[in-house]
């Protein structure tokens, strides 16, 4: 056992001062006690708070990440730059990407993201196969290079493979630069059947699944999958991205006179083991309904707004009683004030209010925010983590509130200034299943996963 005592927390039932948690041997929080004796005792210092979850990540995406930001050469007819001109960017890295430049990327991922605050990530991975499309000897040698990164850097994962085998909606054939990503059902399931197996007994690591999205997985084989998987944990994650762009949902209605988020809730048992990513094009009708199935909706507003997706209905969903997390998705920036700011200030862009999200009178919206993403990371990711108690995984981050702007403040102040008044990244101390992964701001790791990151990033842009 070891006992950590902090000067001051934010437990289930709020802020406490002089706060004892001891950790048992597996990592997990034995017992919390208030006003602990601190005599003789060493306290850390600053405000300590569950370690918030990134619910979605595309680890090998922190390669391109501000690669997309020129426009394309003025052409008669030509598109504007969207998602889908990102989209080619993409698949241009990946022609010459293999399982050791996977694996360095996302160790210095993960390294970036404990810094920020974040201890645990719901790996969205797609990316299965060799450079010629040809599957590797273990069909799960991909996920389990980025499941090395995670275990090397300390981070709690869900890992997520990708179900992805058409180009559009209907069964479109895939495309050549789609060939990496594609299975069908058996070799789909043989990465996830030997994921579950190689990580049952493991305390930092979670498997679920994520359909990549309509338009790549047919009802056939949607349906195939859930139920196989099902066979193997009916408990186990889905998520799925969905009505990220207009082309999608206009696609989707082509195919089935439906919206994507409506098509989904009338066909599959939509409930609290579901995320879906993005839902940023919903009606009325679909965002209530979501909201009452109990699934996550999976927000990443900076990839969001990079990308040009528009706005998720967050007042209205949240109102509803709908559940939310927050993710960095193409990790254009690995920033968890970012995204809770910008979810925020993109509601009030649009309905030219103030503190849109702080769900009610009097109340803090840095704080709601922060408790509303820990909810529905914790949701998502499947794993006893995001708040304070006993039972839970020990993920604890700590503030350093010695400077401006959050020297001074208190409780639900704090969050307040490091969500909407913070320039700096005031996360000190991070701790992962009780072991400290991060100190004074730095991680172990540092140097060499930054040179490393460096020597691929450089084969990879003369490739």
């Amino acid at each position: 056992m070891t006992t950590l005592l902090f000067e001051t927390a934010l437990l289930p039932d709020g802020w406490a001062n002089n706060v004892a948690i001891t950790i048992d041997a597996d990592g997990a929080i034995a017992q919390v006690e208030k006003d602990a004796e601190i005599k003789g005792s060493t306290v850390v210092t600053g405000a300590a708070l569950p370690g918030m979850p990134n619910l979605h990540s595309h680890a090998f995406q922190r390669a391109i990440a501000g690669f997309g930001e020129v426009s394309g050469p003025e052409q008669a007819g030509a598109e504007p730059d969207s998602f889908w001109s990102w989209r080619k960017i993409m698949y241009g890295f990946l022609a010459s990407m293999n399982p050791e430049d996977v694996q360095t990327i996302a160790t210095k991922l993960y390294v970036d993201m404990l810094k920020a605050g974040y201890t645990t990530v719901g790996e969205f991975h797609y990316l299965h196969h060799d450079i010629n499309g040809s599957a590797f000897a273990d069909r799960a040698e991909m996920s389990n290079r980025v499941i090395g990164a995670a275990e090397n850097a300390g981070i709690g994962i869900t890992q997520l493979p990708v179900l992805y085998n058409y180009s559009g909606f209907g069964g479109q054939p895939a495309n050549d630069g789609q060939r990496r990503f594609l299975n069908d059902a058996d070799g789909f399931m043989d990465i996830v059947s030997s994921l579950h197996k190689a990580h049952a007994d493991s305390f930092n690591v979670r498997v679920g699944i994520a359909p990549h999205s309509l338009r790549a997985a047919t009802p056939e084989l949607l349906n195939e999958v859930i139920s196989a998987l099902n066979s193997i944990d009916s408990a186990s994650p889905i998520h799925i991205h969905i009505a990220e762009q207009t082309k999608e949902v206009d696609d989707c209605l082509a195919w089935s006179n439906k919206r994507p988020v409506e098509w989904l809730l009338d066909n599959q048992d939509v409930n609290e083991r579901w995320c879906l990513i993005h839902a940023t094009h919903l009606v009325d009708s679909e965002t209530d309904q979501l909201a009452a199935s109990g699934a996550v909706a999976g927000l990443c507003p900076v990839t969001e707004a990079n990308l040009g997706d528009g706005l998720f209905p967050a007042r209205r969903f949240m109102d509803k009683g709908g559940v939310i997390g927050i993710g960095s998705d193409s990790h254009i920036s690995v920033n968890m004030k970012e995204e809770l700011r910008w979810l925020e200030y993109g509601q009030r862009l649009f309905s030219h209010e103030r503190a849109v999200l702080s769900g009610g009178a009097d109340r803090s919206t840095g704080r709601n925010l922060y408790d509303a993403a820990l909810a529905g990371g914790t949701q998502a990711c499947g794993r006893p983590i995001g708040a304070l108690k006993v039972g839970n995984r020990a993920d604890i981050i700590v503030l350093d509130c010695n400077a401006s702007p959050l020297y001074g403040r208190a409780g639900d102040g704090i969050l307040d200034a490091w969500m909407f008044a913070c320039d700096t990244n005031p996360v000190r101390d991070v701790y992962v299943g009780g072991k400290q992964v991060v100190s004074g701001g730095t991680h172990s790791l540092d140097e060499m996963a930054e040179a490393d990151f460096q020597q691929v990033l450089s084969r990879l842009m003369d490739a």
